[in-house]
């Protein structure tokens, strides 16, 4: 299959999981926005919203992900937020197949129990922080995606495979 395929979602809905389990199925390379942040800045994603604040972080996204998206037959796992923005909203829509990795509140606490890596997650009530961004996010993760894919309680594999028929049919 050639093509790029994007995944989008709320913080911890299994984006890089699930996008390598998907590249690796469909024999094409995989990229992850916060990691080519991270290794282009020198820093962590948590520094760079300390420093530059969550406006600077999105610049930095916006750039990396408008190169991302115009490789061709590349899986990229996007973070988050990236679809605050019109620009990346439309860069996504237009260079690939978008799927969004559905999941309800309650999976995405249960995944981020232990996690302290998340900036927008630090010493806050993150059900409270978690319904916040759904309610802001879930209509714009939608208007993006092609595919819409439940998360709520099915297996990494059982999720990949998933996108990859339905990424087949589309394809056929």
């Amino acid at each position: 299959m050639a093509g790029n395929v994007f995944l989008i979602g709320m913080p911890a809905s299994g984006k890089t999981t699930v996008g390598r389990r998907v590249a690796k199925a469909l024999g094409l390379p995989f990229r992850d926005t916060d990691r080519e942040i991270e290794a282009r800045a020198g820093a962590d994603v948590a520094w760079i919203f300390d420093v530059e604040g969550e406006d600077g972080f999105r610049d930095r996204e916006e750039a990396v992900l408008d190169e991302l998206t115009q490789a061709d037959g590349v899986v990229v796992a996007t973070g988050g937020g990236a679809i605050l923005r019109a620009a990346n909203r439309r860069r996504l829509r237009e260079r690939g197949m978008v799927v969004y990795l559905n999941a309800p509140v309650e999976r995405l606490l249960a995944r981020v129990r232990h996690d302290d890596r998340r900036p927008l997650l630090k010493g806050v009530d993150r059900a409270a922080v978690f319904q916040r961004l759904s309610a802001e996010r879930v209509e714009l993760y939608r208007q993006t995606a092609h595919i819409d894919v439940c998360v709520a309680a099915s297996s990494a594999r059982a999720i990949s495979e998933d996108i990859v028929a339905q990424l087949a049919t589309r394809n056929a």
